[in-house]
């Protein structure tokens, strides 16, 4: 075990975001242009650097591993990585390993990620409507995911849905999701979507909902408790005293979450992102296939950790990603 990582900042860095894929078997319209040029196989981290990449993470202090895609079970042979993992959590060293998903794969994979140690999965959930849904991921099917759902609870996995807020296109939905999700015993977050971008043709302005206003929607007809219960990330909870559910609400423009940030980002291409709304990265592929031995990635990781910002800057203008992050910050929930 190597001295933890610590940014400059005093934040212990403990929960390590991994994209294993580019892929995904949806094109949600607020996320993905509809004919996506992915990366080239070579450019991705194999399995095994993947394997090695988390472990040097791991060795240097984060307890906490969230895999993100693309939609990560698409990724061929995935089930390699996730067994791999588990060593790190029967020692001990790894706290927590989960994943966010868009629920098509749950079916198939359910109970080979409960028995490599996965005990919680976020699903990225907007509509309970077939036709809606449909439009807004484009090649997806409704059934699939629920389908999917029923697979993760049977095998013994707890669901939090992940819902973007899309004025005029779920807004009548609100009451209906948070019901279902009540009675599943499922766990709910709101995120609130950029205003701005183009989302399947229509003003990316025109379905921007401010989780304010759903908020105050939502305490119409639920008693609204304050949460105390931190992450180190952008969701700030709630408990609605009827149902006993937990509701979160991530607003990515926020910045309050910033002086307990205690994550990065690892793309599928060994990029290290320190902030979620900075452009700074630092390239871990590199010095990953540059040796076998795991000194230089350690020297590379300890090196990047020690540019993160004290808080981020989201311009959308500048950098043009406005569609990504949403669903980044869908991931970022604890």
């Amino acid at each position: 075990m190597h001295t933890p990582l610590i940014d400059p900042f005093a934040r212990p860095i403990s929960y390590l975001r991994v994209s294993v894929t580019d892929r995904c078997d949806f094109r949600c319209a607020y996320c993905m242009a509809e004919n996506m040029t992915f990366l080239p196989k070579k450019e991705l981290l194999t399995l095994e650097e993947l394997d090695r990449m988390c472990s040097a993470f791991i060795g240097l202090g984060v307890e906490k591993l969230r895999i993100t895609g693309g939609e990560p079970l698409v990724r061929r042979d995935i089930m390699r990585f996730f067994d791999a993992m588990t060593r790190h959590l029967d020692r001990g060293a790894l706290r927590e390993l989960t994943l966010t998903t868009n629920g098509s794969q749950l079916r198939k994979y359910a109970r080979d990620l409960y028995a490599c140690g996965v005990r919680r999965v976020n699903v990225s959930l907007d509509t309970l409507d077939d036709a809606k849904f449909a439009r807004i991921t484009r090649w997806g099917r409704l059934a699939q995911v629920l389908d999917g759902i029923d697979a993760a609870q049977t095998a013994g996995l707890r669901v939090k849905i992940n819902a973007v807020a899309l004025k005029g296109f779920n807004e009548d939905e609100l009451f209906h999701l948070t019901d279902w999700c009540a009675a599943r015993a499922m766990d709910l977050t709101f995120i609130e979507v950029m205003p701005m971008g183009d989302l399947g043709g229509e003003d990316r302005q025109d379905q921007y909902w401010p989780l304010r206003d759903l908020r105050a929607r939502l305490a119409e007809r639920f008693t609204l408790v304050d949460l105390a219960e931190r992450t180190g990330g952008p969701a700030r909870y709630v408990q609605l005293a009827e149902t006993g559910q937990k509701v979160g609400f991530i607003t990515p423009l926020t910045h309050n979450f910033c002086e307990s940030c205690n994550r990065v980002r690892l793309t599928c291409t060994g990029e290290l992102y320190m902030c979620l709304g900075q452009e700074d990265m630092a390239d871990l592929r590199a010095p990953l296939r540059a040796s076998a031995e795991d000194g230089p990635l350690v020297d590379a990781i300890r090196a990047a950790i020690a540019r993160k910002p004290k808080g981020h800057d989201f311009d959308y203008t500048r950098q043009g990603i406005s569609g990504q992050m949403t669903r980044h910050m869908s991931h970022t929930g604890g």
